[in-house]
């Protein structure tokens, strides 16, 4: 592996190109100075490590700020699950605590309601109708796929598809929602 001298040489050679190439794929140019700074890190805990030679340092360094960007993509992935999760146990609280008796509460419980049943008229028969056996109903997959005969995977893929699709619904009204404040 390349010495300390060394590393600056190679920070000096690969940063406009491996920048260009991390802002190809992150938008934020933040996130992408974050990711090269990284790389370069990688790189001289690497030089520091006794008996460890990076034959072809461009192919190492490219490798490297890729998997560190699949990490960065990764992690934000699961923010947006955790934000899905929220935004579906508000919109939750809204359906279902009738102990808020605000009438802007009132007013939007109402608007949730009608997009909800809006939203499941959009969907298959047969996905609406084993979400709302399991959600509204609380039947057990297993209780259903008795009383139907249909497989109990594929009930499952069903209300998953239901799910997704809702998610992506009341997003767009909860944007709307915010857009408008």
């Amino acid at each position: 592996m390349q010495r300390n001298d060394d590393i600056g040489e190679i920070v000096a050679e690969y940063t406009p190109r491996l920048f260009r190439y991390i802002r190809s794929l992150v938008k934020s140019p933040e996130d992408a100075e974050d990711i090269l700074q990284e790389v370069f890190y990688q790189l001289a805990r690497a030089s520091g490590d006794e008996g460890s030679e990076i034959e072809r340092v461009s192919s190492w360094l490219y490798r490297v700020a890729r998997n560190t960007i699949l990490n960065f993509w990764r992690k934000r992935r699961e923010i947006s699950l955790d934000t899905e999760d929220t935004l579906c146990e508000d919109i939750a609280n809204t359906l279902f605590c009738p102990s808020q008796d605000a009438p802007d509460t009132v007013y939007l419980r109402r608007l949730v309601w009608h997009e909800l049943d809006a939203a499941l008229a959009e969907l298959p028969p047969e996905q609406s109708e084993v979400f709302c056996m399991t959600v509204f109903d609380g039947m057990p997959v297993k209780d259903i796929s008795k009383a139907t005969g249909i497989p109990v995977a594929t009930l499952l893929s069903r209300k998953h598809y239901a799910v997704k699709f809702l998610r992506k619904r009341f997003h767009e009204l909860y944007d709307a929602l915010i857009s408008q404040n």
